[in-house]
């Protein structure tokens, strides 16, 4: 029981988080609309914003792709590619610091056979385990989670993050632009 006790920690953080973001109404921000709104109005305090609003979503689980369409929309391909770049590079370290204060490297704790096998692959080349997971999966909050669980060090996890983000982010930024011409939204 005594290696569940992180686990644990990590999953009532998490619940709290989610309550206090409920109650709170701050998921009535957590809209598109809201961050375009944010970013128009005033650039440095829009951006100061969506830094905090992508930190608090990348905690409680909200997909990173939400952030980068309104930068994209917003700013355009090219700043609002490197704005959600710096942005979620900033949410990943937040996300790990946090979860690993709460839960060390409560994954390494499981006696589970699955779980070792995982985490001596993740030993064995950590920054390219990392380079590679940000590529599949970017800013999935899970991954930071059970990135920050495992024990990497920080300087992998940082190098990793800082070398997988920019391919897929340049993806999404095409993507969004695209969608936004097809659909010949204002300014595009």
């Amino acid at each position: 029981m005594q290696q569940y006790k992180r686990l644990l920690a990590v999953i009532l953080f998490l619940a709290l988080l989610f309550a206090v973001f409920e109650l709170s109404g701050l998921h009535d921000h957590f809209n598109l609309a809201f961050l375009k709104h944010q970013i128009d109005e005033n650039r440095l305090t829009g951006l100061l914003i969506f830094v905090l609003l992508f930190a608090l979503g990348n905690l409680i689980q909200i997909p990173g792709w939400l952030f980068l369409a309104a930068a994209v929309l917003t700013l355009g391909r090219s700043w609002g590619g490197l704005a959600t770049y710096v942005t979620a590079c900033i949410s990943c370290v937040l996300t790990f610091f946090t979860i690993r204060l709460i839960g060390g490297d409560a994954l390494r704790q499981l006696q589970d056979k699955t779980a070792v096998r995982i985490l001596a692959q993740l030993d064995a080349q950590p920054i390219r385990s990392v380079v590679l997971l940000r590529v599949l999966f970017q800013t999935v909050p899970a991954l930071n989670y059970a990135l920050a669980l495992s024990g990497i060090g920080f300087r992998q996890y940082l190098t990793g993050t800082l070398l997988g983000l920019p391919l897929p982010i340049a993806l999404y930024c095409l993507f969004f632009d695209y969608l936004a011409r097809a659909l010949k939204l204002p300014g595009f």
